[in-house]
């Protein structure tokens, strides 16, 4: 198993590609061929010229590549028709909303590979695309704002008198609230953040932030990194508690995803009105049900105060260079992690934790625990 596809995305606005030339290069050299769609780099600064270079053969239609063992891409696809049986497909899949589509995986005998399902371990960290790519979009998240805001981060004295730091307020530790926050620092701004988790105040302290201490009671976090859900009681005191610290800040971003669930609502209606005109909130949970009160997907909105919703999903994409370059890098450790060097084979090995806790359909089934048809 080692010819390998890789797709150019079919969604207009997404920019990245799933594996760049450098590392098409460093993986041929291991006795992988590849297949790529013409065009599939453009977005991310990578021409068709600079694929053949490292080796890989430039086809005009996706379907010309069905032939491959291994097929990679970035965005589910609308379905699983022409791909060959035993085929390893690799992309996200959002697999608690895709019933269907796992079927079809499941029916037409096609080895899945969920990306957001990628175990968060040690080992597993350089194949962790939630992670690479949650960084890029916390950083990207306060660019924006900053960009937005009516006045600028740092703190600046003149002779014509002191301009005192914005404050930015972080709703989310996690990698996109930790870069979001040394992102906002470096750029001069007095930064808040808080977590469900106290386990993170450390980092918080760690990066020049002060941390938010709200007494929700019993807090942790799932096996997978992310934080529990909340019960109502503790999501009524985390919002009356966050009120007050929004009302003083010019930036809030929130970052409070849950995995597979719905966001919970943390910043109401009444708490952006009790804030400043001109202060930006970013919601990076908009795609999920959101964070805040009247956000919508790619769409900015402005209430009737003055305050600034953006949309703050896939920011990853405004820097497709590098998003690229990062996704690359954990396909690739997936790819080289179950390359056999002995038989030089790429292997589908479900004794592995990493290949178990990701692959979902084999051999015309459901296999994960967690998406089995009943």
């Amino acid at each position: 198993m080692k010819q390998i596809l890789v797709c150019r995305e079919k969604d207009p606005l997404e920019t990245r590609v799933a594996l760049i030339p450098a590392d098409i290069k460093k993986l041929i050299s291991m006795g992988f061929s590849f297949k790529v769609v013409s065009g599939a780099g453009l977005k991310s600064g990578f021409s068709d010229e600079e694929y053949q270079k490292a080796g890989a053969v430039i086809i005009q239609k996706e379907q010309d590549g069905y032939d491959a063992e291994i097929v990679l891409r970035i965005l589910k696809p609308d379905s699983a028709d022409g791909l060959k049986p035993n085929t390893l497909h690799l992309s996200y899949l959002d697999p608690f909303n895709e019933k269907d589509l796992l079927h079809e995986f499941a029916v037409r005998k096609i080895q899945a590979v969920s990306l957001e399902m990628i175990p968060r371990t040690t080992l597993a960290q350089k194949m962790d695309v939630q992670s690479s790519q949650t960084s890029l979009a916390g950083y990207v998240a306060v660019v924006n704002a900053a960009a937005r805001l009516p006045k600028i981060l740092p703190m600046m004295v003149t002779p014509s008198g002191t301009i005192n730091p914005a404050r930015v307020f972080i709703i989310g530790v996690g990698v996109a609230g930790l870069q979001a926050i040394a992102t906002a620092k470096r750029l001069g701004a007095r930064v808040d953040a808080f977590d469900t988790r106290p386990v993170v105040e450390e980092q918080v302290k760690s990066l020049g932030a002060s941390f938010v201490k709200i007494d929700l009671g019993e807090m942790g976090q799932t096996a997978q990194g992310y934080a529990k859900e909340l019960t109502p009681e503790q999501i009524r005191k985390q919002q009356e508690a966050q009120a007050k610290v929004c009302e003083r800040s010019n930036i809030v971003i929130t970052t409070a995803k849950v995995f597979g669930r719905k966001a919970p609502r943390l910043i109401s209606k009444e708490v952006l009105d009790r804030m400043q005109p001109g202060s930006v909130v970013v919601d990076m949970a908009v795609s999920t049900g959101g964070n805040v009160e009247g956000s919508k997907l790619f769409e900015e909105v402005i209430t009737d105060n003055g305050v600034i919703i953006m949309s703050g999903d896939l920011l990853e994409r405004q820097v497709p260079y590098d998003a690229s370059k990062m996704l690359s890098g954990n396909f690739t450790a997936f790819l080289t992690h179950f390359y056999n060097k002995e038989t030089k084979e790429f292997e589908v090995n479900l004794d592995d934790e990493i290949m178990k806790g990701c692959l979902l359909t084999k051999d015309g089934q459901i296999i994960h625990e967690r998406f089995k048809e009943g």
